[in-house]
């Protein structure tokens, strides 16, 4: 499946159905009056939060979304049938702006949410109403008010408890892979996750949500490579995982280029918790990995983990510190 974070529709709520001029008009009774009913409610248009979306690719092919119309009133006071409202199902972690894709509308944060986005209109009025005692036949009615209708923006931002960051080929498509039942795709070359992936893992029967964001590169937070399309997803993880290939020559430079895109595009990414894994370490031999851990443990100063995708005991490690970063 595809993955589209951003898309922009138009919703057109119910118009209100119209009253009825209707008259009595039946045999052998002599004062018939007015009997018009009024018009039915218009659809509205519901927006709710579906935990098994992960994508609005749902709302590519189809921009426009109309509820129904309210039925027309009719005589013997009946009144119109109330047109069904419209639901729409969005992911977890979409956001509704107005047309001008800056004024956010609603947040959704919990699988369930529903918002009201758009009112169907009211029916209008049958002749009925207007009945009074100086005017016993009336023939006016009032026509249905027209629904709400406008165009808003969908913006979706990953709501996942870890998300992997490194530079492309670090292995974070590998390490969710292994850490969970998610299949991203794999291979050797720059920017082989071209979209975030979601998996779960389940651990000491907890579960956890990861998200493997797409390699960032110096530039990111303006836009090179794949830059801030994806960095707004780093947004509402939790924790970072930072995946550094321990092949590099320089760990440090690796680890400062990815932080300093994060820094560069909000500096709250920044304050969130951080761990540290060094992967690829079955690529060395044990003194060169001594040798280059504790090089970089002197620059950072912060517990680092190393991981084998070829050692499932340092799967399992992993695994069990990510628990103790879920709420």
């Amino acid at each position: 499946m595809k993955f589209l974070d951003q898309v922009k529709i138009f919703l057109k709520a119910g118009d209100g159905g119209s009253g009825s001029p209707s008259f009595r008009r039946e045999k052998f009774i002599e004062f018939g009056g007015p009997d018009g009913g009024d018009g039915g409610k218009g659809g509205s248009v519901f927006l709710i939060a579906e935990r098994n979306l992960n994508t609005l690719i749902d709302f590519r092919y189809q921009q426009h979304f109309k509820a129904q119309k309210g039925g027309d009133g009719s005589g013997k006071n009946k009144t119109g049938r109330s047109g069904k409202d419209l639901y729409l199902k969005v992911p977890v972690g979409t956001q509704v702006f107005e047309e001008d894709n800056k004024t956010l509308i609603f947040d959704f944060k919990k699988e369930g949410e529903e918002f009201l986005i758009a009112s169907g209109g009211k029916g209008g009025f049958g002749n009925t109403r207007f009945k009074s005692s100086t005017n016993r036949a009336p023939k006016k009615f009032t026509k249905g008010i027209k629904g709400e209708e406008f165009w808003i923006w969908l913006q979706l931002k990953t709501i996942a408890d870890i998300g992997i960051i490194g530079l492309p080929n670090a292995g974070k498509s590998s390490l969710l892979a292994s850490l969970t039942d998610a299949n991203p795709k794999i291979a050797n070359y720059k920017f082989t996750t071209l979209n975030p992936n979601l998996g779960v893992t389940k651990y000491d029967d907890k579960e956890v949500t990861l998200a493997d964001i797409p390699g960032l590169i110096e530039g990111a937070h303006k836009g090179t490579g794949l830059g801030i399309k994806f960095l707004k997803h780093i947004e509402r993880c939790k924790t970072l995982l930072h995946l550094i290939d321990v092949t590099e020559k320089d760990l440090f430079y690796s680890y400062k280029q990815v932080r300093a895109e994060l820094e560069k595009y909000s500096k709250e990414l920044i304050k969130k918790v951080e761990l540290i894994v060094l992967n690829k370490t079955d690529l060395l031999d044990k003194k060169e990995l001594d040798e280059k851990l504790k090089i970089f443990k002197k620059k950072i100063r912060k517990d680092i983990l190393l991981m084998s995708n070829l050692e499932k005991r340092s799967i399992l490690k992993i695994k069990a510190k990510l628990l103790n970063h879920v709420s």
